[in-house]
């Protein structure tokens, strides 16, 4: 079944929820419809279009601090699946985590320690600093600041959502 995506009154994308969700909100006249698919939802006595991307009606106040350990798919979406090191964009499965000070030397792992790296750099880099392997960093590692960046990393975007959402790297 679709997913649907949930902008705030602001435009800003919330949330994924499910096409029930969507048309509970919608029906409540909690939410307005955005855009929606060809197919259709029948009913007894109505028809309604899928929706895909639907807004709610009142803003909702966004939380400033979000904590949010970083994940292996939340890192890689943040550096937007490319190598940190030499800009490589090799397949997910190619790509690797890489801690900026090592683990076996105290490293953590942290948003501002932990980069993606391809498989080459990351061997290259060994058990040393970016700084130690002569090696520089495209951008330097940071938490992102965007709640809707940690929710909807987690989901497959659809190619709809594009005009309402970004990426770490376009903000």
């Amino acid at each position: 079944m679709h997913r649907v995506l949930v902008l705030n009154a602001t435009y800003e994308p919330l949330s994924i929820v499910s096409v029930k969700r969507a048309l509970v909100l919608l029906l409540k006249e909690k939410a307005e419809l955005i855009e929606c698919a060809e197919e259709r939802l029948h009913a007894a006595r109505t028809s309604l279009p899928v929706p895909l991307v639907i807004r709610l009606v009142y803003y909702v106040r966004i939380p400033h601090q979000v904590t949010m350990a970083p994940t292996r798919r939340s890192v890689l979406q943040r550096d937007n699946h490319t190598c940190q090191y030499c800009g490589a964009t090799s397949g997910q499965a190619v790509l690797t985590l890489d801690h900026l000070l090592p683990r076996s030397r105290g490293g953590e792992t942290t948003w501002e320690n932990v980069v993606t790296a391809c498989r080459t750099c990351n061997m290259r880099k060994g058990d040393r600093t970016p700084d130690e392997a002569h090696m520089a960093l495209r951008r330097r590692p940071g938490r992102p600041h965007y709640l809707a960046f940690l929710l909807l990393s987690e989901a497959t975007s659809r190619e709809i959502w594009g005009k309402y959402t970004f990426t770490i790297s376009e903000a």
